[in-house]
């Protein structure tokens, strides 16, 4: 069953178990409205992928502060919950920039994060990461 996506206003959950953000919505003080979509989506209890397709704007650091608390406290059921987060990103230093960010923050809040340089490659990375455990790892290769 996919979640209602009416109740949600920063992500789109047309797609579920792949869960858009959408960046047009993150302007200065989105993050209580963030908390409300991540806590619905711990709630559903159903496995997930987020999905970044857009260059996202500057944060305003009173909004990071409080994703950065929230993840903090719900570190355990989002790992639980969440099998990982994808960055569609073309530009290759950009992407090697992501990357070297992601490292950082898988360590923090032990969510697997990837960055792809196509929507075809995140698609690929979004059905490993969604699968029984039981896949390899998409070898670029293979998919790009």
């Amino acid at each position: 069953m996919k979640p209602n996506p009416a109740h949600f206003s920063i992500h789109d959950v047309s797609d579920f178990p792949i869960v858009r953000f959408r960046p047009e919505t993150a302007v200065t003080g989105y993050a209580p409205l963030w908390e409300n979509d991540m806590d619905a989506l711990l709630r559903h209890g159903v496995p997930f992928v987020l999905l970044f397709e857009e260059e996202r704007s500057d944060e305003a650091h009173v909004d990071r502060k409080r994703r950065g608390l929230w993840l903090k406290h719900n570190k355990v059921a989002l790992a639980a919950l969440c099998r990982g987060l994808v960055t569609v990103e073309a530009d290759a230093d950009q992407r090697a920039r992501l990357q070297a960010m992601a490292a950082g923050a898988m360590k923090a809040f032990g969510i697997v994060q990837e960055v792809a340089a196509t929507r075809e490659q995140a698609e690929a990375l979004m059905v490993w990461l969604l699968g029984s455990g039981q896949m390899a790892r998409p070898r670029a290769a293979d998919v790009w």
